[in-house]
């Protein structure tokens, strides 16, 4: 496996690897990986030739009181699973490398953006669809792939990707979730182990509302309502928000007609924590 920081060569490599004929996929990621990253570079693999992980910490997502200089890092760690999964290539620069001083252009979706997390972290779109647009520059992939958990996410890069014309695949990769339900995410490993149980009740929230679909309750209102009762039995939760909206356009829906997202984030302790389910 091959390390690179700088971006320029990085992008040389990708030129030379697409001059070649071959296929490149790749895995944008903030580091401190876990399976369920490693995932993501399997799907890569399984569908291009050279697969790329990137390990950066974008600054330009991460808004004033939040956690950017103690966000979790293993550089050696994560490079170590990086060599067991297979990645070709880890793509690591410094916040320098990839921002001038007088960096003035940024990449804004308008809409997608708007509600769930877009609307409790400002700017924090912004931020991750000018760091994705670049790696795209920089690792030129055929197809590039993202985890489910951050579902959000997901809906607004595919919507920058067709809006912008890269000429790129964007795959998803299922929730993976820890033995017993909780999402795995990198910030798990802030909570205490009281706040470890006490997390659970994310999923049996979302497991809740998707009970209740099944047995035929189409309106949100009391879906939202059940979720909100059981999160209220974790003293150290509080919900930063629950929206019950529809699957493509993420416009708040009061009844589901149509494949609906519960999406929801919630801060255990300190810890803000997000999940969520499609129910079709």
């Amino acid at each position: 496996m091959q390390i690179i920081q700088d971006p320029l060569e990085m992008q040389q490599i990708a030129l030379a690897v697409r001059a070649a004929g071959k296929r490149i996929g790749v895995v944008p990621t903030m580091g401190f990986l876990h399976a369920g990253h490693l995932s993501l570079v399997r799907l890569a693999r399984e569908r291009t030739d050279v697969v790329i992980l990137t390990l950066f910490v974008n600054p330009t997502q991460f808004g004033p009181k939040e956690d950017l200089a103690k966000y979790p890092r293993d550089f050696e760690r994560d490079a170590a699973q990086c060599r067991v999964a297979g990645v070709d290539l880890l793509f690591a620069p410094e916040a320098g490398a990839m921002y001038a001083p007088d960096a003035s252009v940024y990449v804004t979706e308008e809409k997608l953006s708007r509600g769930l997390c877009g609307a409790s972290r400002p700017g924090h779109f912004r931020g991750v669809c000018t760091v994705v647009a670049k790696l795209f520059n920089l690792c030129l992939p055929h197809v590039a792939v993202f985890g489910a958990k951050d579902a959000q996410q997901l809906r607004v890069l595919r919507r920058m990707t067709r809006d912008l014309n890269f000429p790129i695949e964007i795959v998803a990769g299922p929730i993976i979730r820890e033995p017993d339900g909780l999402a795995m995410s990198s910030r798990n490993v802030y909570l205490s182990a009281d706040e470890r149980q006490q997390a659970l009740v994310l999923q049996s929230a979302l497991g809740e509302a998707e009970r209740l679909f099944r047995a035929g309750e189409r309106a949100a209102a009391p879906l939202k309502t059940a979720m909100e009762h059981l999160i209220a039995q974790a003293p150290a939760a509080k919900i930063d928000y629950i929206e019950i909206v529809d699957d493509d356009s993420l416009e708040p829906v009061a009844t589901l007609e149509k494949p609906a997202l519960i999406a929801l984030a919630v801060f255990v302790g300190k810890t803000r924590l997000i999940d969520n389910v499609v129910l079709r």
